[in-house]
């Protein structure tokens, strides 16, 4: 009869995740997203020359919806700086937190949900070095877009040079415009919130916190149409390559030299009850007897009484 195994217990052998190991390790893409970003400048000119380019083609495709959200926010201050909050701070809160949560409450799902994650974020810093683009805040005047971070920065944290903390913003790459990673990283959490959130309220916010992320980079003159797009194209290739970077990862862990528990009884200890041995409960060797001689009696025959008893009196 074929044995079956108990739902959920056959992801038992990848899901022993442990914090400590997982920490250092998104840690560690962070810090190669935060370091790629920096050293992936680029010429400015080019940067520049990269953004027109996009702009003519949203132009030309009638997708240019940069202006007009744009000037919405830099007219309205109460959707302009909550939109700069939204831009400069969730970005770093809210995907973190849903890591954690996943890790918490959905281990089946972390690892997979995890692999995505960060493969999608190696495949942004490709194409940060590849096409440094200028954001449209960046542009010269003529071009018709306001700097809503610089507008309203006395409303928060962040300078007016970047969305950086003030003194800052000359160690952030800001032509690391294409593809939009906080449209991509949006996504990805209104997909788990969807997929495993449970509640209406949270798959409603699933939904919501992608596109008003979009709206908020364009509004804010961070990004243009065609990033935020390119920031979705982004993820669904990471969500494709994530089960062969798995597959890919149990190799290499598979042909990694492992340590062996000890079995128990071969622990490679001496022996030292001169090959007796105790039960449950026993201390020393020869207890058996001890309590057997006291239990039997004097009317316990040789036999019943142990080998070692003395003969009765006749």
């Amino acid at each position: 009869m074929p044995q079956t195994e108990t739902p959920g217990t056959e992801v038992a052998p990848r899901s022993r995740l442990r914090w400590w190991t997982e920490l250092p390790l998104i840690l560690l893409v962070y810090a190669c997203y935060s370091a790629g970003r920096l050293l992936a400048r680029g010429d400015v000119t080019s940067a520049v020359d990269h953004g027109l380019a996009i702009l003519r083609i949203e132009k030309a495709l009638h997708l240019n919806a940069e202006h007009p959200l744009n000037r919405l926010f830099t007219r309205e201050s109460w959707l302009g700086v909550p939109a700069d909050f939204w831009y400069a701070s969730l970005h770093y809160l809210v995907t973190p937190a849903i890591l954690v949560w996943l890790f918490h409450a959905r281990a089946r799902h972390y690892r997979v949900a995890r692999t995505w994650l960060m493969t999608s974020t190696f495949i942004g810093l490709i194409g940060f070095t590849l096409l440094p683009t200028c954001p449209p805040r960046l542009l010269s005047a003529g071009h018709g877009f306001v700097d809503t971070m610089a507008q309203y920065s006395s409303y928060g944290w962040w300078g007016g040079e970047a969305s950086a903390p003030r003194g800052m913003g000359g160690m952030t790459n800001q032509y690391a415009a294409m593809p939009s990673l906080h449209v991509g990283w949006a996504l990805w959490c209104g997909v788990m919130l969807w997929r495993y959130g449970g509640t209406r309220g949270t798959k409603v916010f699933g939904v919501v916190y992608p596109l008003m992320t979009a709206l908020v980079v364009m509004g804010t003159a961070n990004h243009y149409f065609l990033d935020a797009v390119a920031g979705v194209a982004v993820m669904g290739v990471g969500f494709l390559l994530a089960p062969r970077v798995m597959r890919a990862a149990d190799l290499v862990r598979a042909r990694l030299p492992r340590r062996t528990a000890p079995v128990a009884g071969d622990m490679g200890s001496p022996i030292v009850s001169a090959g007796c041995q105790t039960s449950a409960g026993e201390r020393i060797p020869r207890q058996r007897e001890s309590q057997l001689d006291t239990a039997a009696g004097p009317d316990v025959s040789p036999t019943d009484a142990g080998e070692g008893a003395p003969a009765p009196a006749r």
